[in-house]
This record gives C-alpha cells, sequence and structure tokens, in this order.
C-alpha cells in the first residue's frame, strides 16, 4: 500500500507527478547508467544542480557524455561529475571501471539503473542475436553492475531500477514488445528478489515501471505517438525518488504513468 500524501497530483494542465518535490535533495554520491541521453542525461543535469552532489555517469556515446558534461556545466559550473564511455555488455572489464569509479568516489549512496536496449520486431521475426542484445543489457548487465557496486553502497542507500509498464503483469502489451517487456519484467522480479536479500545491509532496492515518456526508445516502439511526458519531468520524480523513496518503500515496483502507451 502507498502511504497517503506520498503522491502528489498536479493541476490538469500539468502531466506530471512528483514525489515530496519540496524536500531538498541531499547532497550525495550518485551512479547513473545510461546517461548520454534521454531520461538519463535529464537525471544527471537534474542532480547535478544541488552542490555537493558527486555523479559518476556512463554511458556508451562519447560524445553525448561531453554534452553532458558542457550542459551540466552550464547549469552548476561548481559540479562534480566524472563521465565513463562504457558499454555494460563488455562484463570482463567491470573491475576496471569500479577501479576508475573509487577515483572519484569511495562510497555510494544512490545507483540508478537507467540504460535499457529495446528492438521494436515481431515474435516471428526476433533473432537469436535480438534476444541477446536485449537481456544482455536490460537483465544481465543490469544484475552484474549492480553486484559490482554494491561493495561501495553506503549503508541506507538506495538501488533504483528503472523498467517499463509493458514489464508490469497485466498491463497493456503492445506487439513487437515482446523480448523487451519480458526482460523489464524480469528486472522487476529482480528489484523484489534482490531487496529481501539485502535487507540485513540496510539498501533499499525499488523499480520505478516508467509509462509513456518522449525519448528516442518510445519513437521506436510507438512511431507516430506524443508521449505524455517530457523526459525533464520525468528525471525529476526520479531524482526526488531516487533521494526520498527509500524512506517508504524497498522491494516495490511501482507504476510510473498517466497514459497508455
Amino acid at each position: 500500500m502507498i502511504p497517503d500524501g506520498i503522491f502528489l497530483s498536479l493541476p490538469k494542465n500539468q502531466n506530471c507527478l512528483y514525489f515530496y518535490p519540496s524536500l531538498k535533495l541531499e547532497l550525495m554520491n550518485i551512479i547513473i547508467t545510461g546517461a548520454s541521453k534521454g531520461i538519463g542525461a535529464e537525471l544527471v543535469k537534474t542532480l547535478c544542480k544541488h552542490k555537493g552532489n558527486q555523479i559518476v555517469a556512463l554511458a556508451r556515446s562519447v560524445d553525448g557524455l561531453r554534452r553532458l558534461t558542457a550542459e551540466c556545466q552550464k547549469l552548476n559550473s561548481s559540479c562534480k561529475i566524472m563521465t565513463i564511455e562504457f558499454d555494460l555488455v563488455h562484463f570482463d572489464f567491470y573491475p576496471f571501471i569500479l577501479q576508475k569509479i573509487e577515483t572519484f568516489f569511495h562510497r555510494c549512496d544512490i545507483l540508478v539503473n537507467n540504460a535499457g536496449k529495446l528492438i521494436n520486431r515481431s515474435f516471428e521475426k526476433t533473432e537469436y542475436q535480438d534476444f541477446d542484445d536485449i537481456y544482455n543489457v536490460n537483465v544481465k548487465g543490469l544484475y552484474f553492475f549492480t553486484q559490482m557496486i554494491l561493495p561501495i553502497m553506503n549503508k541506507g542507500g538506495h538501488i533504483v531500477n528503472i523498467s517499463s509498464m509493458g514489464g508490469v503483469t497485466g498491463s497493456k502489451k503492445f506487439p513487437g514488445l515482446s523480448a523487451y517487456s519480458s526482460s523489464k519484467a524480469a528486472v522487476a522480479v529482480f528489484t523484489e528478489a534482490l531487496a529481501e536479500e539485502l535487507k540485513e545491509s540496510e539498501i533499499s532496492v525499488n523499480c520505478l515501471a516508467l509509462g509513456g515518456v518522449h525519448t528516442d526508445m518510445f519513437e521506436k516502439a510507438f512511431p507516430g505517438i506524443k508521449a505524455l511526458q517530457s523526459t525533464p519531468q520525468m528525471a525529476q520524480f526520479i531524482a526526488d525518488f531516487a533521494v526520498t523513496g527509500n524512506r517508504f518503500f524497498n522491494g516495490k515496483v511501482i507504476p510510473v504513468s498517466q497514459s497508455v502507451p
């Protein structure tokens, strides 16, 4: 059950829900994957505005990370951000990535597993490589990247896994997204299981199942359809939840959607 007062509905002309937006974000060490564009980039920009936050932003696109750094510096000239060009499917390099992160900070308060892969292809035409490409990022990469970061997570830390409404049991499903949606369902169950495993460590794990947000990935999934939420709106919600959500939730899969898709 969601405690009363946690979610605040805005007036009808504002299409977003915020999680205690009035609370001042605390100063934290934060790791965000899939950070070069879309929700990930906006999330980094949102969190970098708060002096004292130290952010590690990982993504495959070096150009995207350079743009992100420049935009963050415009927002906050004293922002503390390390960008790392990295593909989560390069599992053998995980120890080196951890070493690089530890040159920036030794403890982590928040991990946002935002990186994702979507291929819009019918079940009949999905190939082995399509399936592997999706699951290696959305499931295997998320699983083992979290495992890598866990030893440096602070007591009271928060792991936030970004999933999709397509991975929520009973939600509306769409053709061409069977592999993607099933991978996001795996993320949801993994969240519940990991939260149970980490109870004694006092590290919370939650999953946000996002609905339609105007991103490149959404356009691939639903060509010609305009998403109700913008990336800055959703990034603000995720930022607030990442900082405060573990005060109220653990092991929860929370739908964040006002539209279908």
